[in-house]
């Protein structure tokens, strides 16, 4: 058991391979994947009607910005870190205070943002 056991968490990526290495690295820590999905429109409905603790967000998803995702996520309450390889400068202005992973990162990394999405301490 983790600090992240229980952890229900929206992946929101449009590569494949980029959705598994995350969805493994999030249940090595002991999270549950609620979701995996690619588009804008699968990941609002999610977004605005499951039970979720955090979301990792791919900034662009097939050419469309993943930010009305986080526009739902944010104004439920729910936690959520921008996955990008973009790094800050590709957020608009209201979300430059939300945290972001560059890609690539590692288990490490992903574990260090969680942290911070969550407001807890990080555990290495």
């Amino acid at each position: 058991m983790t600090a992240y056991s229980g952890i229900k968490v929206l992946i929101v990526e449009d590569e494949g391979l980029v959705a598994l290495m995350i969805e493994d690295m999030l249940q090595d820590l002991g999270c549950e994947v609620i979701a995996s999905v690619a588009r804008v429109s699968e990941a609002s409905g999610i977004a605005a009607t499951a039970e979720i603790n955090l979301a990792v967000l791919d900034i662009n998803l097939a050419g469309q910005p993943s930010f009305p995702v986080a526009e739902i996520l944010r104004d439920r309450g729910v936690p959520f870190i921008f996955s990008t390889g973009y790094g800050r400068e590709g957020l608009p202005h209201q979300f430059t205070g939300s945290p972001v992973l560059g890609k690539p990162f590692s288990a490490s990394d992903l574990q260090r943002t969680m942290a911070k999405a969550l407001d807890c301490p990080a555990i290495d």
